[in-house]
């Protein structure tokens, strides 16, 4: 892989002083928000009880797999709600903190560039990733490692279950939406979970082709920890928003194996990247295909969505997609959407044959299993 530029490394990742306080504030005391989050259902436990959770549709793949786009698409249909950049640190009390929102002069931002440096442009009012706090709070040993991350149907919650529901009919209250959409990308080891809590919910899960998605994670990688190393209060705003997928504080997602996430964590600190991604990917995606294959209502509620074939043919993949989750769309707005489907252009792989036949060594029979199910 080539390297990335280093200029500039301190300004990958800006963290104001406001956010640095006020989410240490929030994510280092989550019982004191716990109920302060607790509060604020039983004051709006009237409203509440009028609004049913309807198909959530969750996006979740291993990251770098196109899943921000999809989420993207997904939240421009209208009546579909999702977590926002602007929703995090106050994540525990979205319906006071949207409703105070509304009276603050806030200026429409201009879109810039997010820190990965992929070319997408947000703003505070894009869609993001921001249920993982919650996630966090109740269960502390979400990204330990050491020991298996699934968290599945049955599993004791301390309680999650109820303060989760209640958080989504709050996000749809004050939207007034009525589909709650998710891009959480660690929900790929929770999806049974889901599936309990939510029977008719719909699962996204984007796949990419190993070779060109350990490429860009490895450009991820890299970059995060030029950030997190130039700006040690990006580390601690990372960890406290729960992204562990690259950088200082990288861990991978245990699915079950002890001595198989141990053994990708050993290859990744012996400076065996390429090795260690392509073992991480193809742990991720095997565990996904086995769930798949044996459960036959988690296989009817997923889409697999290959990241080529979509770009291949965007059109016909978002229809598929749009039916999938049961959005009603009309064919303009697939268009349009189909318009913005592109593989990226912004860095370029340089595997080496060698290289490639390792990563291919590693994925491939899991590849034609994906193929086999999407």
């Amino acid at each position: 892989m080539s390297s990335i530029p280093a200029a500039n490394d301190a300004a990958i990742f800006e963290v104001s002083n406001s956010m640095a306080f006020f989410s240490r504030l929030i994510c280092e005391h989550p019982n004191v928000w716990r109920t302060l989050g607790n509060l604020e259902t039983s004051i709006l436990a009237d409203k509440l009880d009028k609004i049913e959770i309807y198909k959530p549709v969750y996006v979740s793949g291993l990251a770098r797999s196109g899943s921000t786009i999809l989420l993207e698409l997904l939240n421009e249909i209208p009546g579909a709600v999702s977590h926002r950049y602007k929703d995090f640190p106050p994540v525990f009390t979205p319906y006071a903190w949207n409703t105070l929102l509304r009276y603050m002069a806030t200026d429409t931002a201009v879109p810039a560039e997010r820190a990965h440096k992929d070319g997408i442009m947000v703003t505070l009012d894009s869609p993001e990733a921001m249920e993982e706090p919650l996630w966090m709070s109740f269960f502390p040993a979400a990204h330990d490692p050491s020991q298996c991350n699934v968290i599945g149907a049955g599993d004791a919650d301390n309680g999650f279950a109820v303060f989760y529901t209640a958080h989504i009919k709050k996000l749809l209250a004050v939207h007034q939406g009525d589909r709650y959409l998710a891009k959480a990308n660690y929900q790929i080891t929770r999806l049974e979970y889901l599936l309990d809590l939510f029977p008719d919910a719909r699962f996204v899960l984007p796949v990419r082709e190993p070779a060109a998605h350990i490429a860009s994670l490895m450009k991820q990688h890299e970059l995060f920890v030029r950030g997190q190393s130039a700006s040690p209060r990006a580390r601690n705003h990372l960890r406290r928003v729960g992204h562990y997928e690259f950088g200082l504080d990288r861990a991978p997602i245990n699915t079950g194996d002890d001595g198989a996430t141990a053994d990708i964590i050993g290859l990744w600190e012996h400076g065996e990247e390429i090795l260690g991604w392509a073992r991480y990917w193809n742990q991720i995606y095997a565990y996904l295909a086995d769930r798949l294959e044996n459960n036959a209502q988690l296989n009817s509620a997923s889409q697999l969505i290959v990241f080529e074939d979509l770009c291949a043919a965007p059109t016909d993949k978002l229809n598929e997609l749009f039916e999938h989750c049961g959005f009603n769309v009309e064919e303009s707005f697939v268009a349009r959407a189909a318009a913005r489907i592109k593989a990226p252009s912004y860095y370029q792989s340089t595997f080496s044959n060698t290289e490639l036949n390792c990563i291919s060594g590693e994925t491939a029979t899991t590849m034609e299993r994906i193929h086999a199910l999407a």
